[in-house]
């Protein structure tokens, strides 16, 4: 790719990659993403609510997949931290349990601090015991320097967003939702990232966004 932020063997932008995401991003240099998103394939609920159908039903495409270990995790967090732009956004993915029991261990030695949080309200209720979670939660974090005025240009997102989505992959996320912030964060010719895919709605919120996207997942 000929691109002063990337290597020559980085993936093309603007498509699905099938790779690692790791290794995608060691093809990006230091600071040359704006945005970027990551939803990570843990465990979590799953094993603290300890379902007895596990693998069947609705959780069996999700419980199938890849999981990713916690040291993975840190791993792909301390990447995209470098390969972040200064004052750039990074948005997680986080359930109710990790929400609950914290993350802070997967920022250690990184220079990323969490600014805000948005809760997704899906509109269709899912897995619960006792209440039924109906919610994800993105947490927006920002690397050093942290500044709001003028690196979030929209003042109309709400920190409570309804899109219903229609699922193409058991991590399908608010298109709609990402687009906005992709708007908010980032600037005509700017690249956002997503090392961990999915069913690709960063890159469709890209291309609503008008903005060029990197992102592969290992599943294609």
């Amino acid at each position: 790719m000929k691109h002063p932020i990337f290597t020559p063997d980085a993936p093309p932008p603007n498509q699905p990659n099938r790779t690692d995401g790791l290794t995608l991003m060691r093809s990006i240099k230091d600071g040359g993403i704006a945005a970027a998103f990551f939803d990570p394939q843990y465990r979590g609920v799953l094993d603290k609510l300890n379902y007895w159908n596990e693998g069947s039903g609705r959780g069996k495409s999700r419980s199938t997949l890849p999981q990713m270990p916690e040291k993975d995790i840190r791993r792909f967090i301390a990447e995209l931290g470098r390969v972040l732009r200064p004052s750039g956004h990074l948005f997680l993915w986080v359930d109710k349990f990790h929400l609950c029991e914290g993350i802070a261990r997967w920022l250690k030695k990184t220079d990323l601090v969490l600014v805000d949080m948005i809760t997704w309200d899906k509109k269709v209720l899912g897995m619960g015991y006792r209440s039924r979670h109906r919610s994800e939660f993105l947490l927006v974090f920002q690397k050093k320097p942290t500044n709001a005025q003028k690196c979030w240009t929209l003042r109309t997102i709400p920190d409570v967003w309804e899109e219903i989505v229609v699922k193409n992959h058991p991590h399908t996320k608010p298109v709609e939702l990402q687009a906005q912030l992709i708007r908010a964060t980032t600037q005509a010719g700017d690249y956002v990232l997503d090392p961990a895919a999915g069913g690709y709605s960063v890159l469709a919120a890209c291309r609503k966004a008008e903005r060029h996207f990197i992102g592969c997942d290992i599943l294609g």
